[in-house]
C-alpha cells in the first residue's frame, strides 16, 4: 500500500480518552497508525495539557489555544465553532495537500475557506449537533444552561449548511447517515472507534449490574436519576454507578439506597474490571442522538445489556440487548437476567454480530474514503 498522509482536526485533545468524542478520535488515531497512515493531528487545547502519548501515533501533533469567553456567546456562529477559529490552523492546513478529516461541526470553521478549495475534506459527524443540543436543553435542570443549549441548537441548525463544502460526511449511525445524505447527498456510516480490539466478554455470572458514563453530562444524569428513583429504589439487585464527576444529588441519593454503590472517577483499569465482572450493564437514555459509545463498550466487554429503545434505535444492535420501555419493565428484565448464565454460545454470537463494529474493520473503511477521488 502506498503511504497515506492525512490531517485530522480534533475539537479537543483526545487523550486521556475519557468521554465519547475523545474515545472515538483517540482509538481512530491508533487504528489508522496501525494501518500505516501518517497523521498530522491538529487539536484545541483548553482543559487538558499537551499529551506526549499522542506522538506514538502521529507524525506531528500541533496544539492551538481555544478562545473562550462570554463575548463569543453573542456571535451568529455557534459557540463551539467560533471559539475554535485560529489563523495558524488554516496556515498549517494550507502547508500540505493531504486530505483533511474535520472532527465534528466544532472544527469546521475553515471548511469553506478559499485557501482549502480543491482539497479532499471529510467531516466526521458524531451527532446531528442541533438535535443533540436541543436534547441537552431538555435534559438540563439549570435555567441558564437550558438557555445556552437552546441558543446553540438554533445556531447549529443554521450553521450545518457549511457541510455542503465537504467532500464526504461520515456519520456514526445509519439514521444520521440518511439525514445527511438527504440534505447534502454525500454521507457514509462508520460506527464509533473504541477501546476494545476484540470481544472480552467472559461466560458466567456476576453479582451486580453496572451503569457507566460521564456523570457530569446532563443526558447521563437524567438516566442515572431514572435508575435511582424509579428502578432500583425498590429492587433487591445491586447497582454500581461508575463515572466521571457525579453531581452531589446523585451521590446523596446513591448513599441512601443500600443496593447502590457509586464509584466516582474510576481508573481505566477499574472500569474494565467492573465491566468484565458485572452480570450486565443497564443503560437507559432519553436522548435519541448518535451512537452511545457506552453501548458498544458494554457489548464488547460485559455480559447482558439492558437498554430502552432510544439507546439502540437505528444502531443495528437491538438484537444483542434486552429492551425495556418502562421502569417496571426494566425491573422485570433485571430480575430475569440476574439469575441467568451468560454462555460461551452467547459470546460467539456476539463476536459474529460485532465484526463490523471493530476498529480494524472501520479503519480500513475510513482509509478507502480518505484515498478515494
Amino acid at each position: 500500500m502506498a503511504e497515506i498522509s492525512i490531517n485530522i482536526v480534533a475539537f479537543d485533545i483526545p487523550y486521556p480518552a475519557d468521554y465519547g468524542g475523545s474515545i472515538d478520535i483517540f482509538y481512530k488515531l491508533k487504528a489508522l497508525h496501525a494501518n500505516g497512515v501518517q497523521i498530522i493531528l491538529h487539536c484545541f487545547k483548553y482543559n487538558k495539557s499537551e499529551q506526549p502519548e499522542l506522538e506514538k501515533y502521529c507524525q506531528k501533533v500541533i496544539y492551538y489555544k481555544r478562545q473562550k469567553g462570554v463575548r463569543f456567546l453573542f456571535s451568529r456562529l455557534p459557540y463551539i465553532v467560533i471559539t475554535r477559529k485560529n489563523k495558524q490552523l488554516l496556515k498549517n492546513l494550507s502547508a500540505n495537500d493531504y486530505p483533511i478529516l474535520f472532527e465534528g461541526l466544532h472544527s469546521c470553521y475553515y471548511l469553506n475557506s478559499r485557501k482549502l478549495k480543491g482539497r479532499r475534506k471529510i467531516v466526521r459527524m458524531h451527532n446531528i449537533e442541533h438535535y443533540y443540543y436541543r436534547g441537552l436543553a431538555d435534559a438540563s435542570i439549570d435555567f441558564f444552561r437550558r438557555i445556552y443549549y437552546g441558543m446553540e441548537s438554533r445556531k447549529l441548525r443554521r450553521y450545518e449548511k457549511v457541510l455542503k463544502h465537504a467532500s464526504q460526511i461520515i456519520s456514526i449511525i445509519f439514521d444520521d447517515q440518511k439525514y445527511f445524505a438527504d440534505k447534502y447527498g454525500k454521507s457514509l456510516c462508520i460506527p464509533a472507534f473504541h477501546s476494545f480490539d476484540h470481544i472480552t466478554v467472559e461466560p458466567g455470572r456476576g453479582s451486580y449490574f453496572l451503569y457507566h458514563g460521564n456523570l457530569s453530562v446532563e443526558e447521563n444524569q437524567k438516566a442515572v436519576r431514572f435508575l435511582l428513583y424509579e428502578v432500583f429504589n425498590n429492587l433487591d439487585i445491586k447497582l454500581i454507578i461508575a463515572g466521571k464527576n457525579p453531581e452531589k444529588d446523585i451521590e446523596n441519593r446513591s448513599n441512601k439506597l443500600e443496593n447502590v454503590e457509586l464509584i466516582a472517577n474510576p481508573s481505566d483499569e477499574k472500569m474494565y474490571e467492573l465491566l468484565r465482572n458485572a452480570q450486565g450493564c443497564v443503560l437507559p437514555t432519553f436522548q435519541d442522538t448518535g451512537l452511545k459509545l457506552k453501548l458498544l463498550i458494554s457489548l464488547f466487554s460485559s455480559r447482558f445489556v439492558v437498554v430502552n429503545n432510544t439507546m439502540v434505535k437505528h444502531t443495528a444492535l437491538a438484537d444483542l440487548c434486552e429492551i425495556a420501555y418502562t421502569a417496571s419493565e426494566f425491573q422485570n428484565a433485571l430480575r430475569d437476567l440476574s439469575i441467568q448464565e451468560f454462555t460461551a454460545e452467547m459470546v460467539e454470537q456476539r463476536k459474529h454480530k460485532l465484526e463490523k463494529f471493530t476498529n480494524q474493520y472501520n479503519s480500513k473503511e475510513l482509509i478507502k474514503i480518505l484515498t478515494s477521488e
